[in-house]
């Protein structure tokens, strides 16, 4: 029994969760308060005009800048938007973005990457693409599937950010951006039902001042249940439903012309599927019920406090920003582990992260040409995860426990030189510390690692509307631990060059904008799928491994290379197009570290789940009648390339096959209501969100009735009505 259960249990462990530590999408119109900046808008009222996509602010450079004079590859989509396409966590975003890919199998975790880089499978590897909610850095990947609730926009920067955003963005950035509290009196209540899934939204905000410029509140909450297209038919019920409920708030103390203080808070409480695999027959398969003898479930609760302050020290003709957060989320979650008809494995897991980040920076106008971005940061996480694995057949329940410890330590400097006539230059560099002690692996494998991330561009305003960039920047990830018996009990950080030339134009008063960049990525020290390995643990009597163990690993180099194009086109006051393309080619180029590891060769080439392509493209179109009236029609078409499965057989890498999906609205507006009836995934498109083959518990030498392909079927067609109701 010995050898079956650490096989099964190493398995489960590659699959299940491990234990450890713009373009614009369509919005009619948006405003800010009197005490709202443009790249934090305190409204996004649809009753007004649509404001030319050249007047979209971001804060990609920790700054205020126009998205058209950012020389970074910059998506920006609005609150608005998001409302409008039913957008409910973060990942969702992905769909609407050039390059960026996730997917998910679980509350509990997603697979991340940008272009091809910063995969990040499971969570215990840290991020490779960094998720910041209000610029306050998230560590794990858990964040993406957090609800969107009362946000003013999503940006997702593409490329390395770490001179400004810090560790673990190798890939890019995704930033959330929230509302914030207004001096005037407001509040919006948005409601959504669906067909096909039991598809219910209902979300609230109300913002105001208690002293009137002095200082303001702002409070939302959210709710969402969906029951999901998958039915367990041995166990019963929904193999993989959703369910979030959220509420924060926020306080704004302006005590002076020259300070402003933030606070806020928040709760989330997100349940569903924890890897809620059915068997299939193959990456063709769309069947959409199965039986597990147990639904796999988890419940992650959210926890978030950080106070924010600005100063204006115009003597030195600098604003100081300093920012203290914390972070906790405490995940359980319970499941059928051998994922068939058979009651043989059941496993349990219950972790607590908690996360402490404090950041200062300065930003300084030395004079009209020189300006600089100086700061510090630091970050502590701990985690706590215990759990069980139970073999049912024999009564015999394993216990599973771990602790770890992560902590960051960080300088950075950004000098921006404007040369005149158009040329400027940006140069930045970060230093990074960075110490990891976790309890599986003992101090002997304590990680430890001090980089530095350098970043210059070159920008070339020739007109107004016409600027082109010139980029090369280095990108970092910290490396881990693996647990006992782990022929690697560390593997390191990987690192990436980007070298990358864009340009961005608008024209016909700022109507039309067509961005487009090439990119070409050095990537180092690859951190790919996790994979299984043989023990170094070995039966005294025979000397062999004793089974397999999942680990963590540096899978080789990867060459990843494309160009990536938007555009968003205001035909007229009342008809807009918009699109956006990426052509990826991203291959291992070098995988001798994988094997080095394992004993066998790599899966492919590919980078698991990314496509070669992926495009979107739709209009939306206001047709305004009897006073403040109009009929708002939105379409979109979004497409995505084939992607590899997870496999660990070289000879037989399963492929996912292409898919395009059709979103439409139809929405009524009169003043500060709106009614509307929308569709996702109109023709009921059937595609797989994450596949893993046979191969992977075949290589942990489960017997044959356990061996099986696994699958996560996608959503199908969802037919529903929303409305919104502002005061």
């Amino acid at each position: 029994m010995r050898r079956p259960l650490l096989a099964l249990t190493t398995a489960i462990t590659l699959i299940a969760p491990a234990y450890a530590g713009a373009q614009t999408l369509p919005t009619q119109g948006a405003h800010t308060s009197n005490q709202g900046t443009p790249a934090d808008p305190q409204t996004d009222t649809a009753a007004e005009n649509d404001p030319a996509a050249s007047d979209i602010v971001v804060t990609a450079r920790r700054r205020e800048e126009r998205l058209q004079d950012v020389p970074i590859a910059v998506t920006a989509i609005s609150g608005d938007a998001i409302k409008q396409q039913q957008l409910v966590l973060v990942r969702d975003v992905a769909a609407y973005t050039p390059g960026l890919n996730i997917n998910s199998d679980s509350v509990g975790r997603a697979f991340v990457s940008i272009r091809g880089i910063g995969t990040t499978l499971i969570d215990t590897v840290q991020p490779g693409v960094g998720i910041f909610i209000d610029g306050i850095y998230q560590p794990n990947t858990t964040f993406l599937n957090s609800p969107l609730v009362d946000v003013a926009r999503v940006e997702v920067l593409r490329g390395p950010q770490g001179t400004l955003f810090g560790n673990n963005t190798l890939g890019g950035a995704i930033n959330v951006v929230t509302r914030q509290p207004s001096n005037e009196w407001e509040g919006r209540i948005d409601g959504a039902l669906a067909s096909g899934d039991n598809y219910r939204s209902l979300s609230g905000s109300v913002s105001g001042p208690i002293v009137e410029d002095v200082l303001q509140f702002r409070v939302g909450g959210a709710y969402h249940k969906e029951d999901g297209f998958q039915r367990n038919l041995l166990a019963g019920g929904d193999q993989n439903p959703l369910e979030t409920k959220s509420v924060n708030g926020t306080l704004r103390f302006l005590p002076t012309s020259w300070a402003r203080f933030t606070l806020n808070g928040g709760y989330d409480r997100v349940a569903g599927g924890a890897t809620p695999y059915f068997n299939v027959r193959g990456p063709r398969d769309y069947t959409l019920d199965g039986s597990t003898n147990q639904r796999s479930l988890a419940t992650i609760d959210y926890y978030a406090a950080n106070l924010k302050g600005e100063f204006d020290v115009d003597s030195l003709n600098t604003t100081i920003t300093a920012i203290g957060a914390y972070n906790q989320s405490d995940t359980r979650s319970e499941g059928d582990g051998d994922y068939s008809q058979l009651d043989f494995l059941r496993v349990t897991s219950e972790r607590t992260l908690k996360t402490r980040t404090g950041e200062v920076r300065f930003d300084t106008k030395w004079s009209d040409n020189f300006s600089t971005l100086i700061g510090g940061f630091y970050a502590r996480s701990t985690t706590d995860t215990s759990g069980t694995n139970t073999i049912v057949p024999a009564n015999l329940t394993v216990p599973l426990a771990a602790t770890a410890e992560n902590e960051n330590v960080a300088a950075f400097a950004t000098g921006f030189l404007n040369f005149g006539d158009g040329l400027d230059l940006a140069v930045g560099i970060r230093y990074d510390h960075q110490k990891l002690d976790a309890s599986t692996a003992g101090l002997d494998a304590a990680y430890k690692a001090n980089e530095w991330q350098p970043r210059a561009t070159l920008t070339k305003r020739w007109t107004p509307e016409f600027m082109t960039y010139a980029s090369v920047a280095r990108g970092v990830r910290g490396g881990g631990q693996n647990g006992p018996g782990a022929p690697n009990l560390t593997y390191r950080g990987d690192s990436v060059w980007t070298y990358e030339v864009g340009s961005k134009a608008s024209a016909l008063n700022g109507r039309l904008t067509a961005n487009v960049a090439a990119f070409y990525n050095d990537y180092k020290n690859f951190i790919g799928a996790n994979a299984l390995a043989p023990s170094t643990i070995r039966n005294p009597a025979t000397g062999q491994p004793v089974g397999f163990v999942a680990i963590n690993l540096n899978s080789g180099d990867v060459e990843s290379y494309g160009a990536e194009a938007e555009l968003s086109f205001n035909i007229n006051k009342l008809w807009r197009v918009y699109a956006n393309a990426t052509l990826l080619h991203a291959r291992v180029t070098d995988p001798s570290q994988f094997q080095a590891i394992t004993g066998y060769a790599y899966p492919g080439n590919r980078i698991l789940f990314v496509p070669d392509a992926n495009y979107a493209v739709g209009t939306n179109v206001r047709l305004p009648f009897h006073q403040d009236q109009a009929f708002v029609f939105d379409a979109n078409l979004i497409g995505k390339g084939d992607r590899t499965g997870g496999s660990l057989d070289a000879a037989s890498v399963p492929v996912l096959e292409a898919y395009h999906l059709v979103n439409a609205s139809l929405t009524w507006q009169g003043g500060p209501l709106e009614v509307g009836a929308f569709a996702t995934n109109l023709f009921n498109e059937k595609y797989i969100e994450t596949y893993l083959d046979l191969s992977l518990l075949r290589r942990a030498g489960l017997p044959a009735p356990l061996v099986s392909n696994l699958a996560i079927q996608t959503p199908r067609r969802r037919v529903g009505i929303r409305g919104t109701v502002r005061f």
